[in-house]
C-alpha cells in the first residue's frame, strides 16, 4: 500500500472552503473528546449545510486543523476525514483522482489509477 500511497499528514486535505459532515455519532465523539456538550459543539464549531452538520471553516481551513499542521481531534476524527483521500468518489472518475493527486503529496508519483481503484476498494479507513 505504502508503494501507493502514505499519508505526510501535510493539512492540504484541511483546507478549502468546505469540510466534511459528520454524524450523529460523530459529533457525540468529538464533543465528548473536547469536555462538552453535543449542543455546545455544535454552536461553536458547526454549521448546517444541505441538511448536514459540517465543521466550520476558519481562514480557509477546516477549524479543528491545528497551528502545528496537525488535526486537534485527530483520534475522533470523522470517517470521512479518515479515509480522504482515498474516496470512493474516485471510482470511475479518473479525472476527480488525477486532481486529488495533484493536491495530495501522500501519493507515490508511480500510482496508477487502477491501483489506487483497488485500494479504495480494500481500505476506506486510511489516513493521517
Amino acid at each position: 500500500m505504502e508503494e501507493i500511497f502514505s499519508c505526510k499528514c501535510c493539512g492540504h486535505c484541511c483546507h478549502g472552503e468546505s469540510t466534511v459532515s459528520m454524524t450523529p455519532d460523530e459529533q457525540e465523539a468529538i464533543a465528548a473528546f473536547l469536555g462538552m456538550e453535543k449542543q455546545e459543539l455544535l454552536e461553536r464549531y458547526c454549521v448546517r449545510k444541505r441538511g448536514r452538520i459540517e465543521m466550520k471553516v476558519v481562514e480557509g481551513h477546516c477549524i479543528f486543523y491545528g497551528e502545528d499542521g496537525l488535526c486537534t481531534i485527530h483520534e475522533v476524527k470523522p470517517f470521512q476525514c479518515r479515509r480522504w483521500p482515498l474516496h470512493p468518489g474516485i471510482l470511475g472518475d479518473e479525472s476527480a483522482w488525477r486532481a486529488i493527486k495533484a493536491d495530495c503529496p501522500g501519493f507515490s508519483e508511480d500510482a496508477e489509477y487502477e491501483d489506487v481503484c483497488e485500494l479504495v476498494r480494500e481500505r476506506a479507513d486510511i489516513g493521517c
